[in-house]
């Protein structure tokens, strides 16, 4: 396991965001994305029962939607042991192939450092 020591100020800003989303929320997840102005887009899981996305598709949204036209990079912090496969989907679909995904856990250690592919 990894510490955010190992980061650059920028990536521990997405992890610190993506975990305050996942706190303040309430929700499963929480992520954020930097996009290539340097803007950040924080979201949470959405669960409705008619729309499920998570935390990390929120954020690629939520960039796209306000017209960011790639990622620099992006965070989640989960449970979860690896980036699931739609996340990374969702983050080479705007950042292009070999944009980095942190997953750090709901303590803030990083877990994985992966790339969109």
């Amino acid at each position: 396991m990894s510490d955010l020591t190992e980061l650059d100020a920028e990536d521990k800003k997405i992890i610190t965001l993506a975990r305050s989303a996942r706190a303040r929320n309430g929700v499963a997840e929480g992520a954020a994305v930097r996009d290539e102005t340097g803007r950040t887009y924080v979201a949470g899981t959405v669960a409705l029962e008619s729309l499920k996305l998570s935390a990390l598709q929120t954020a690629v949204a939520m960039a796209v939607a306000s017209g960011a036209r790639s990622l620099e990079a992006a965070a989640v912090v989960t449970e979860a042991e690896r980036p699931a496969e739609a996340d990374l989907a969702a983050v080479r679909d705007l950042g292009g192939a070999g944009t980095p995904v942190l997953l750090a856990g709901p303590d803030g250690a990083l877990r994985v450092a992966a790339e969109a592919r």
